[in-house]
């Protein structure tokens, strides 16, 4: 036993050294062009500069008009602006790992090493982490270094350590992201395109979190690292199972394949006859239409449930934490007892409910146009977003159910009776639904790109 587990740690070690290897060959061919080194430092030196001087005379702005906690929140958002600006450069060295290589002619000697799969994708794209975020946390101290000599300002130690956590965790995305696009692609240009799917998604994020940072609810910024750090172990694990080298040789051009697209999608529609093992063909013709329900409901819809069993695990996740939430909230903010008149309720009720905005109406087309649209909705972002998006748009409205099923359990009603008369009819639809909408990434991702004649 000790002989295999030595030869276990000896194996492991050699893996570490291989990949380390490897970051040491990208870290030096990146510092060794200049072109890239020269405008990554100015550019991270002289942006923390800018930002400290902005800070000065924003400071002096707002102290006119006697409102300092604009100031005293500016300080924060510009220390946050500081840390994700030069991860901004992360993507054009990671769109450069492979794609970039492959143009160059200089991939073939490395794919030809004999390293793993793993240890070559892994060596690459730490490479690609690692200048990116030196630059990050060079420029988060010349941002702090320049206010605490002129302005005598100093962070307080949580956002000391949650700026530099949330800088690493957004570079660690967005280069583990860029790496899964340049190795699936075949060109620098195609890569760049691609890239939009990063960058958007991801200014998006940083614009949320300028909002929790002018509101000083530093611990929502926790959940948004946890959150980064999901979709970054996510990122890996997938650009790692889709990584092959000698496809990525030997692809020369990727192809809009629209009718692979239309047949994988119609062959989600399509299931074949069963009946309990016999031969449908020698059934009565009266009961052939058997079947197409014994197909669908007692092979199809089994085998679908099997394969999706980690999205049903999360949805549910996602409706246990739902109750959570709502619990909470219907017990900090009970509701009077007579705004709940249960006994009341009939259908004049619903139609004369006062119009709302951003409320369907209460009517059979209303709710299910509201449904359908919020389905595809969150199908469409569960795409640029691995499904996640879409577990938050069911846990949102869910939540507020249970909040409501909270609260007609504390003016005396029956939970389980409000829950099966209000949500369980649409919710044996819905719930399913929600759980499909989670596999879309791959059914619709895989078929994208195929090679001329597949």
């Amino acid at each position: 036993m000790a002989a295999v587990a030595e030869r276990v740690r000896a194996g492991r070690g050699e893996s570490v050294r291989s990949v380390l290897t490897i970051v040491k060959r990208e870290v030096r061919d990146s510092l060794r062009d200049w072109r890239i080194v020269v405008p990554v430092v100015i550019l991270t030196v002289f942006f923390p500069v800018l930002m400290s001087l902005v800070a000065d005379v924003a400071l002096r702005w707002v102290a006119k008009y006697g409102a300092p906690i604009v100031g005293d929140r500016l300080l924060p958002f510009l220390l946050m602006v500081v840390g994700f600006f030069p991860i901004s450069f992360s993507l054009v060295i990671a769109l450069e790992t492979f794609a970039g290589e492959k143009e160059r002619k200089s991939l073939e000697p490395l794919l030809a090493t004999p390293l793993t799969d793993a240890q070559l994708y892994l060596g690459k794209t730490l490479a690609a982490m690692i200048p990116p975020l030196l630059a990050a946390y060079l420029g988060i101290t010349v941002y702090l270094v320049g206010l605490y000599f002129f302005e005598g300002w100093t962070p307080p130690p949580i956002l000391l350590v949650l700026v530099p956590v949330l800088t690493t965790a957004e570079g660690l995305v967005m280069v583990s992201g860029a790496v899964v696009v340049s190795s699936q692609t075949t060109s620098v240009r195609a890569s760049n395109l691609l890239a939009s799917f990063i960058i958007i998604p991801m200014a998006l994020l940083v614009q949320g979190e300028a909002i929790i940072m002018f509101w000083a609810n530093y611990n929502v910024l926790w959940w948004i690292v946890l959150f980064l750090i999901v979709v970054d172990v996510i990122l890996v694990r997938m650009g790692i199972h889709t990584f092959n080298r000698e496809e990525l040789l030997g692809r020369e051009i990727d192809e809009l394949n629209l009718g692979s697209m239309w047949r994988t999608f119609c062959g989600y529609l399509r299931w074949e006859r069963w009946f309990f093992g016999r031969d449908v063909q020698k059934m009565p013709p009266g009961l052939r239409w058997l079947g197409v329900l014994g197909g669908l409901y007692g092979r199809d819809i089994p085998s679908i449930l099997r394969r999706s069993w980690l999205a049903l695990l999360t949805v549910t996740i996602g409706i246990v934490a739902s109750a959570f939430i709502g619990q909470v909230f219907a017990a900090r903010y009970p509701l009077p007892a007579e705004m709940l008149g249960l006994e009341y309720i009939s259908a004049e009720t619903f139609s004369e409910i006062p119009a709302v905005g951003w409320l369907p109406a209460f009517t059979i087309e209303g709710v299910l146009g509201n449904n359908v649209r919020a389905l595809l909705l969150a199908a469409l972002l569960a795409v640029f977003s691995f499904g996640t998006l879409a577990v938050a748009l069911l846990m949102a409205p869910l939540a507020i159910v249970f909040f409501f099923v909270a609260q007609a359990a504390h003016v005396g009603y029956s939970p389980a009776l409000f829950l099966v008369a209000f949500v369980l009819p649409h919710g044996l639809l819905e719930v399913p639904a929600a759980a499909s909408r989670l596999r879309w990434p791959s059914v619709w991702e895989l078929p994208l790109c195929r090679l001329p004649g597949e």
